[in-house]
């Protein structure tokens, strides 16, 4: 049986911590606890956005390009830096993914934002949608180069095709033609990663974005950051750069196809 124990805490704030775990056969397992802090009702809102996060992985289970939930009761009750074992009810397990957030990256393929925009539609076609993904940090260039989908904090799972579920949709696929349209304009990027190549070309920022923009956000903002006392970073590539070097696209990605039929 493999033994657990936390070998760096990756992010800790207001609603509970992110710790890599390190196994004693070589493993490692990425833990979300969503302990919450001091402030009252932190707790209940981290274990919302934990079962939320649970609920799109368990959906997406088998599909390449995402986490999966993983069941290790060693895992969950390893004693956090503090010494303390996290409760099981606090306790997010999924599969540790290897590789570099996008505005880290220092190379890319040039066929990586359209690979991005595949993934992104296989959520979609399995009723998952990210509902984060205007966060550099959130898109992982993994160590084959292929795009790679975490934190779903915030993703939504959805029964039926109504217009919110098509409206989250065009919105997840906005916001990589965004991205696609910063790492490619002023001659940063080639032709072939440009923003007419993208899925979300041309879609203009919906009215939940409008309203989340102008309502949900500031009062996210005074929520996070004067009452829990934590800003929630938006870590970015400088304008400045340095930006990515370009190398051969990478063609299709292994496995694929099979996981979006699973």
């Amino acid at each position: 049986m493999e033994e657990w124990q936390v070998q760096e805490t990756l992010k800790e704030d207001s609603f509970g911590r992110v710790e890599r775990l390190k196994g004693s056969q070589g493993g490692a397992l990425l833990r979300r606890v969503a302990c919450g802090a001091r402030i009252p009702g932190s707790g209940i809102v981290a274990r919302l956005l934990l079962r939320r996060e649970r609920l799109a992985l368990e959906e997406l289970c088998g599909q390449v390009g995402t986490p999966s939930v993983v069941r290790d009761e060693a895992a969950e009750r390893a004693p956090s830096a503090s010494g303390r074992a996290p409760r099981a009810r606090d306790v997010l397990l999924r599969t540790w993914l290897a590789g570099e957030p996008l505005h880290l990256a220092s190379s890319l393929p040039e066929d990586y934002f359209d690979h991005l925009d595949t993934l992104v539609e296989a959520l979609h076609a399995r009723g998952v949608c990210h509902n984060d993904l205007h966060k550099e940090q959130n898109l992982l260039v993994g160590e084959d180069g292929f795009p790679f989908l975490i934190d779903f904090q915030l993703a939504s799972v959805h029964r039926s095709q109504g217009r919110g579920f098509r409206m989250r949709c065009r919105e997840d696929l906005r916001h990589v033609q965004k991205h696609r349209r910063r790492y490619t304009r002023d001659g940063r990027g080639p032709a072939s990663a440009g923003v007419e190549h993208g899925r979300g070309h041309g879609a203009r920022r919906g009215p939940l974005s409008l309203i989340w923009r102008r309502v949900g956000k500031p009062i996210y903002n005074v929520i996070t950051r004067r009452l829990l006392r934590t800003r929630d970073g938006e870590a970015r590539r400088p304008s400045s750069g340095p930006w990515p070097d370009w190398i051969p696209a990478r063609g299709d990605r292994p496995g694929f196809r099979d996981s979006n039929r699973s």
